[in-house]
């Protein structure tokens, strides 16, 4: 799915709910036909809320979204296509096999980055060589990252230094 001019979170708090209805919109082009219409940012807005509520049942949506939410809200788009989606937290040496995998058959992979703590969501869309491109939903920004610095914790381009967790898909 292209699209142009990637469309922002809402708020401060919903970036999780953001990068699930851009996966879901990438996995799911019924979904994605709001990101083409004449209001994409407006349709956008409406689905953040939407998910958020739908995914943040016991947990406050103040706190935002947690990886298990987040893996339930793409489930919902990729599970037609036979893709379940799961988290799993980031490992110290990981070799990131499974999300760079992912990414080139062309699945996107959340990853909730932090610093001390675990503080925001972006989505990795595509791949080339040794860089990732990366959803950033806060500015809107589609921006390169090295797969290296994922790895050792180098992210502050993203604003957060390391990984936490990846919500990365399954076939089931």
């Amino acid at each position: 799915m292209d699209v142009s001019g990637w469309p922002r979170q809402r708020d401060g708090v919903s970036c999780g709910p953001s990068v699930a209805v851009m996966a879901g919109a990438l996995v799911d082009a019924d979904y994605g036909a709001g990101l083409r219409s004449h209001h994409p940012q407006s349709w956008f807005d409406t689905e953040q809320a939407r998910v958020h509520r739908a995914v943040n049942v016991v947990w406050p949506r103040a706190l935002g979204a947690t990886p298990p939410a987040v893996a339930r809200a793409i489930t919902a788009h990729s599970a037609a296509s036979g893709v379940r989606y799961r988290w799993r937290p980031a490992r110290c040496g990981d070799r990131l096999a499974d999300v760079c995998d992912a990414v080139a058959a062309g699945w996107p992979v959340a990853m909730l980055i932090g610093a001390v703590l675990p503080r925001h969501w972006v989505l990795l869309v595509d791949i080339g060589g040794s860089d990732v491109q990366c959803y950033e939903p806060s500015s809107g920004a589609l921006l390169d990252v090295a797969i290296d610095d994922i790895r050792a914790g180098r992210l502050a381009r993203l604003g957060f230094p390391r990984a936490f967790a990846f919500v990365t898909p399954h076939c089931v």
